[in-house]
Protein backbone atom coordinates (compact mmCIF):
# COMPACT_ATOMS: atom_id res chain seq x y z
CA UNK A 1 0.00 0.00 0.00
CA UNK A 2 1.20 3.50 -0.97
CA UNK A 3 -0.41 5.87 0.92
CA UNK A 4 -2.28 5.54 3.83
CA UNK A 5 -5.61 8.34 4.60
CA UNK A 6 -4.76 9.85 7.70
CA UNK A 7 -8.51 10.01 9.56
CA UNK A 8 -10.41 11.08 12.28
CA UNK A 9 -12.58 8.90 14.88
CA UNK A 10 -16.68 9.99 15.41
CA UNK A 11 -15.70 10.65 18.74
CA UNK A 12 -13.00 13.32 17.76
CA UNK A 13 -14.84 14.88 15.60
CA UNK A 14 -18.01 15.17 17.75
CA UNK A 15 -15.61 16.26 20.61
CA UNK A 16 -14.44 18.63 18.04
CA UNK A 17 -17.52 20.29 16.85
CA UNK A 18 -19.23 19.72 20.13
CA UNK A 19 -21.76 17.32 19.34
CA UNK A 20 -22.94 14.12 20.21
CA UNK A 21 -20.90 10.77 18.55
CA UNK A 22 -24.68 9.48 17.35
CA UNK A 23 -25.40 13.16 15.85
CA UNK A 24 -22.57 12.79 14.02
CA UNK A 25 -23.64 9.37 12.62
CA UNK A 26 -26.32 11.08 11.61
CA UNK A 27 -25.37 13.43 9.87
CA UNK A 28 -23.08 11.17 7.47
CA UNK A 29 -25.59 9.42 6.66
CA UNK A 30 -27.54 12.31 5.57
CA UNK A 31 -24.41 13.20 3.12
CA UNK A 32 -24.47 16.55 5.34
CA UNK A 33 -20.88 15.57 6.61
CA UNK A 34 -17.87 14.79 4.57
CA UNK A 35 -17.06 10.68 5.95
CA UNK A 36 -16.31 7.67 4.52
CA UNK A 37 -16.71 4.03 6.20
CA UNK A 38 -14.21 1.32 7.07
CA UNK A 39 -15.29 -1.75 8.61
CA UNK A 40 -18.80 -0.32 9.53
CA UNK A 41 -17.64 2.54 10.96
CA UNK A 42 -17.47 6.21 10.31
CA UNK A 43 -13.94 7.93 9.58
CA UNK A 44 -13.29 11.35 8.19
CA UNK A 45 -10.09 12.48 5.97
CA UNK A 46 -8.05 15.14 7.70
CA UNK A 47 -7.65 17.09 5.11
CA UNK A 48 -11.26 17.04 3.72
CA UNK A 49 -12.87 17.07 7.21
CA UNK A 50 -10.93 20.45 8.00
CA UNK A 51 -11.84 21.84 4.50
CA UNK A 52 -15.16 21.57 5.18
CA UNK A 53 -15.58 22.74 8.89
CA UNK A 54 -13.48 26.03 7.51
CA UNK A 55 -16.39 26.46 5.27
CA UNK A 56 -19.19 25.90 7.35
CA UNK A 57 -17.81 28.66 9.78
Amino acid sequence: MDKFIESYTVEEVAEALKLHPYTVRRLCREDKMPGFKIGGQWRFDKKEFDDWRKIKK
